[in-house]
């Protein structure tokens, strides 16, 4: 008897059914030891074979290539660029994804929207962001700090989608007072604002007993109730920068740095997921998006990551924190080798470098090969999944889990498997 369509149908999904099922029980994917994670935001593009993927030298007009010349680091075989010498002194901490690929070449928005959520937009579901996913699933420490803080610009490639505000974020402008709306008014003494919350508490339990079944009013609830708590001693006392020695705040260098050193007292503090953005402070005039003469003094950009993040993994393992903190830096394409008409670069979507180090990554590895002018790639192209992924396995989350978008299932990723060769 011939097969019918069903039957066909019934062997493909029972097929891909065994192959999933392989997958996660005969091989599980890779787990690192991380519970929070630092994720560094190179908004603007930052161009790879000027930073983590050196190539031959060009010449700045017709001569397609690198800006900078390379030299070698702690690791094997792996060169960075001249501007990066203290993160080629801790190469061996740190895993280089030299093949980061997906399509989205001509928008900053978009591709940015993606290397924050791992999905494109979608007309029916807002999609979360990798803070939220990782607020929603590893949840807070303390009641009386945030799972999720952000250093950077707010917008909806940062939100919590349909996960709700409670996985949403706290946003810090000022790195050394804290949150504004949770600093009272100089007039408001502790008695008062005690008083405030027991009505405002009134006001709510009544609300929520005639309306026990809105759903977005008690999370709005939840969230307003933990905005109370963290304006407590414990996460603001975090802010007092000054506390730190004077040589410390000096080796994490500028602005970007000093964001850099609260996000460590962030995550000392309990915060699970940071993000810090270097795209507040345009040292070039430009910032990472390198058209036209931006280009010129891109140096300064890469030297003050270089000092920021080589203190940070240094302050990281001071404190007995580098082992359990993922540190990610990422942005949202890399630049082609050819030179512009002005001596910059364009975008390039196909192939660029992103950084991982700590949590159970393995330093001293760089995943994935591009051609002699890093605009190909040659081996192990590293999917946006993929990508996304292995973050979530180095933080312990399943990155194949199903949550629910109202009824419907959404996989944490899209469909992402976690890349060997890069967790311990």
């Amino acid at each position: 008897m011939q097969p019918t369509r069903r039957d066909i149908f019934k062997g493909a999904a029972a097929g891909l059914a065994g192959s999933r099922l392989a997958f996660s029980e005969a091989s599980q994917p890779p787990s690192g030891g991380a519970d929070a994670c630092i994720y560094i935001w190179l908004g603007g593009g930052a161009g790879h074979i000027d930073t983590f993927d050196p190539k031959r030298k060009g010449d700045g007009k017709d001569i397609p290539g690198s800006y900078y010349d390379a030299i070698p680091t702690a690791a094997r075989d792996i060169q960075l660029c001249e501007h990066l010498p203290r993160l080629a002194d801790r190469m061996d901490r740190c895993a280089l994804l030299r093949t980061v690929s997906h399509d989205l070449n001509s928008q900053h928005g978009a591709a940015s929207n993606l290397m924050h959520t791992g999905r494109k937009p979608s007309g029916t579901i807002i999609y979360p962001s990798v803070g939220s996913l990782v607020s929603h699933e590893l949840g807070t420490k303390s009641d009386d700090v945030p799972s999720y803080v952000v250093m950077g610009y707010p917008n909806i490639m940062r939100d919590p989608g349909f996960l709700g505000a409670r996985c949403g974020y706290v946003y810090l402008t000022q790195i050394e007072t804290g949150p504004s709306g949770l600093n009272p008014a100089p007039d408001v003494d502790s008695a008062r604002q005690k008083r405030r919350e027991m009505l405002l508490g009134r006001l709510r339990a009544d609300y929520l007993a005639r309306n026990d079944d809105d759903a977005l009013v008690r999370a709005k609830a939840e969230v307003s109730e933990q905005g109370f708590r963290m304006a407590g001693k414990r996460f603001m006392d975090v802010f007092h920068l000054d506390r730190e020695s004077s040589s410390l705040r000096e080796a994490y260098g500028s602005e970007f740095g000093q964001r850099c050193l609260l996000a460590r007292r962030l995550v000392q503090a309990g915060v699970r997921f940071v993000e810090v953005s270097f795209n507040l402070n345009f040292l070039n005039g430009t910032g990472w998006d390198v058209h036209q003469d931006g280009i010129l003094k891109q140096h300064l950009l890469i030297q003050d990551l270089d000092q920021a993040v080589a203190a940070l993994l240094d302050d990281l393992e001071e404190h007995k924190l580098f082992d359990r903190t993922m540190v990610v830096i990422s942005t949202e394409f890399g630049r082609p080798a050819e030179f512009d008409a002005y001596g910059g670069r364009g975008h390039q979507a196909g192939a660029f470098s992103t950084l991982f180090a700590g949590g159970g990554v393995r330093g001293g590895v760089a995943v994935g090969t591009t051609d002699e002018i890093g605009k190909q790639i040659v081996d192990r192209q590293i999917t946006v999944p993929d990508y996304f992924a292995t973050i979530f396995a180095a933080l312990g989350i399943d990155p194949a889990k199903n949550l629910y978008a109202n009824d419907r299932p959404v996989p944490i990723t899209d469909h992402g498997q976690p890349m060997s060769g890069i967790l311990a």
